[in-house]
């Protein structure tokens, strides 16, 4: 007699043959594929801009250098030598360890760093008590911040609004197309796909150059907001660390 054999034995004999013969498949496509030849010389520069039409030229292109020149100075601006810069943060704090105040005050109002300006706010406000100064801290902090949001703000409305460009660029190109088609028809021409295929082409490419602005607008915009927050908080914390200097000590009990 023979042995029987086990349930998953069968189950392990299906599942590698199933295995193979995906293996076999997919081998056979890629062969195909590469049997197929790829297109030669394909004119990008002629399909992208030139065909483009006018919203691509001069629109949407401008669009596309107002958006890698803002991201050039937005990288530039929001770094952390221009919030903490570790220069300020130390003669500050030797200022303050040799009690030269007025001195220090002078040179963080020279100082264009966001440190600069929340030290210099905050001494600003010394006579008024520690608490003042703490809470000083936060609003200066929080004053550049906001001014910083505003200006990147622009890397976000660019990202919203260049899709829809490229949309009202597509709807206008279908539009002509098959007005064209159109045309022929009724003055007694013959149409023909390649025709109709072209036009789509044209129309295509201004959604093209939209999500072409608007992903590395939103993504950058996300990147710098997120950045700012970071940095603002640190700028803060330094700030704080800085002035602990004027906090208050524990008070001494009266003599009896």
């Amino acid at each position: 007699m023979h042995r029987r054999e086990l349930p998953g034995r069968y189950f392990r004999r299906w599942v590698f043959l199933g295995a193979l013969g995906v293996g076999l498949v997919t081998t056979a496509h890629a062969e195909q594929a590469k049997s197929i030849a790829a297109p030669q010389d394909i004119p990008y520069f002629d399909i992208y801009i030139i065909q483009s039409g006018p919203i691509t030229w001069f629109v949407q292109i401008p669009i596309s250098v107002a958006v890698v020149a803002l991201i050039i100075r937005y990288a530039l601006l929001i770094r952390r030598k221009a919030f903490v810069p570790t220069t300020t943060r130390d003669q500050v704090s030797q200022l303050f360890q040799a009690r030269q105040y007025r001195e220090a005050m002078e040179f963080a109002a020279g100082d264009p760093s966001m440190l600069g300006h929340v030290v210099h706010a905050s001494l600003a406000e010394a006579p008024n008590g520690f608490a003042a100064m703490q809470r000083t801290v936060t609003e200066a902090a929080e004053e550049r911040s906001v001014t910083l949001m505003r200006q990147i703000e622009w890397l976000n409305l660019i990202g919203n609004v260049a899709p829809m460009i490229g949309l009202f660029g597509t709807v206008w190109g279908m539009i002509l197309a098959f007005w064209a088609l159109v045309d022929i028809v009724q003055k007694g021409g013959v149409t023909d796909a390649a025709q109709l295929a072209f036009g789509i082409m044209q129309a295509l490419g201004t959604t093209f150059w939209g999500l072409l602005e608007a992903i590395p607008a939103l993504t950058a915009f996300s990147f710098f907001r997120n950045r700012v927050d970071v940095l603002t908080a640190e700028c803060a914390r330094t700030a704080e660390e800085l002035i602990d200097v004027f906090k208050p000590g524990p008070k001494r009990p009266a003599q009896a």
